[in-house]
């Protein structure tokens, strides 16, 4: 019998970053995918809940999705990053912190990842997908138990993310959706790191970026 895994959506931090609590593998544990807030929403849902964040998992580095991380990795929970962004962490050059108003508080990854690794963060398994593009070192994290991708900003309703910022390539992104994403096998609910959810099978079909070369991006 299959895992019953309960995905919270929160939008966090002051771009509305789409932070997601997950759990349903060990009890009264929970992974945390881009947290870009603690204290205010996050931290109170968890004592509500009664769970405690063992993992918090990064699709990127950028300022946005990590202003949360500090304080979670202070609550005991292990951060884990692309290998390429893990400087991000700590560096505003990576994180982008100069475009932003909030400060980031630096912290250190304790689990970098390159793709290809199977992990099982509260229990949940998990599949990493190395996903570069809107940073040098975006992943995808898929959880076959709850046919689910969280696509961080690679991938979003018909749409992708920004490839203009530090380190990014419309190639690479291109490719990351192409070869990495659409050739899973079967429909995937997509939860992506802004604004709506969309299904793996409608970008397939209707997603105009991937209909067009990347240099005309």
């Amino acid at each position: 019998m299959g895992m019953s895994i309960a995905i919270e959506t929160m939008h966090t931090g002051p771009l509305r970053v789409n932070t997601y609590i997950v759990s349903g593998g060990l009890p009264g544990e929970c992974f945390i995918v881009d947290p870009a807030d603690a204290k205010r929403h996050v931290l109170p849902y968890l004592s509500e809940k009664g769970l405690r964040c063992t993992a918090v998992l990064l699709t990127h580095c950028h300022f946005d999705h990590i202003l949360g991380v500090a304080e979670l990795q202070r609550q005991g929970a292990k951060v884990y990053i692309g290998k390429a962004d893990a400087a991000g962490l700590h560096d505003e050059t990576y994180n982008l912190q100069h475009v932003g108003i909030y400060p980031v508080e630096p912290c250190r990854a304790d689990v970098t990842l390159e793709g290809g690794e199977e992990i099982a963060p509260a229990g949940i398994p998990l599949q990493v997908i190395a996903t570069p593009g809107h940073s040098p070192g975006g992943l995808c994290y898929v959880c076959e138990e709850a046919k689910t991708i969280f696509s961080g900003d690679t991938l979003f309703c018909e749409n992708v993310g920004r490839c203009d910022l530090f380190g990014g390539s419309a190639q690479q992104l291109y490719d990351s959706v192409r070869d990495r994403l659409f050739p899973l096998e079967g429909d995937y609910k997509v939860l992506p790191g802004h604004e709506a959810a969309t299904t793996l099978e409608y970008e397939r079909k209707y997603n105009p970026y991937l209909q067009r070369s990347p240099e005309l991006w």
